[in-house]
């Protein structure tokens, strides 16, 4: 597909993955609408590349219509949807305080699984009612996984099972949409130089970048952002996990 002068929707767009997504697609001419919980980064990044900014709580049902109605009213309907938004707090099931509470794993799954539902629902019925493009495409939706997903390490519960159903999701909504003519892919990336990961003790990041087959080093959020443009632009990418990891294996 080619996304000049379409609309594309990128959640967590305030910062990380989601904000480099949406300058790789502003570039390539698209109409571009974010979507975070933080107003100050989501402002900031829709400001820089000219693209209009909305505050959303993508595990809501409400306020997920609220804003696809407001990027559709703005943009029309969306051709991409990339779901970046995400948290990944680290808990063990059972700690020194005792049982995980079950209210934070329930947060977890709320915004990383039924987030990513949430907005695929939405935007695949603005898709199909679309008029299509070449081959016959009407959209493209991406959401993001993880390696964790299939080697989720200690402390990882909550994280690992809402990438893994990020991932088992993907084929059947692929199946189902293939009669509309649009594309479902998950990206799971491995180690990415965002803030989470920059904010730790330089010997902890010397340590597991070393554990990356090649290159020695984290991922660019940019190397994110470039393969979900390849995925756009390639109407034979459909149905499958790419992992973006420089071949890592999580011990």
């Amino acid at each position: 597909m080619d996304i000049q002068g379409h609309a594309a929707i990128v959640t967590g767009g305030g910062s990380g993955l989601g904000a480099e997504t949406a300058r790789h697609l502003a570039a390539a001419g698209a109409k571009v609408t974010l979507l975070d919980v933080n107003a100050e980064g989501v402002e900031a990044v829709s400001r820089e590349i000219g693209g209009l900014g909305l505050v959303c709580d993508v595990g809501s049902a409400s306020e997920g219509e609220a804003a696809v109605g407001k990027a559709r009213d703005a943009h029309g309907p969306a051709r991409v949807l990339v779901n970046c938004a995400g948290i990944a707090p680290a808990k063990r099931i059972v700690g020194r305080d005792g049982p995980m509470p079950l209210d934070a794993f329930e947060q977890v799954i709320k915004v990383n699984l039924i987030g990513s539902f949430n907005m695929m629902r939405l935007a695949a019925a603005d898709m199909s009612a679309a008029d299509p493009l070449e081959d016959d495409e009407r959209g493209v939706i991406i959401s993001t996984s993880s390696i964790a997903a299939v080697e989720g390490q200690l402390g990882q519960a909550a994280y690992a099972a809402s990438k893994a159903g990020i991932r088992g999701m993907m084929l059947p909504a692929a199946r189902e949409f293939s009669k509309a003519g649009i594309r479902v892919l998950t990206i799971a990336p491995g180690l990415i130089a965002t803030p989470l990961l920059l904010n730790m003790p330089q010997e902890i990041q010397d340590n597991l970048a070393a554990q990356i087959p090649f290159p020695h080093r984290f991922g660019k959020p940019e190397e994110f952002g470039k393969l979900v443009m390849d995925i756009v632009g390639n109407p034979l990418l459909n149905a499958d996990t790419i992992r973006l990891d420089g071949g890592m294996r999580m011990r």
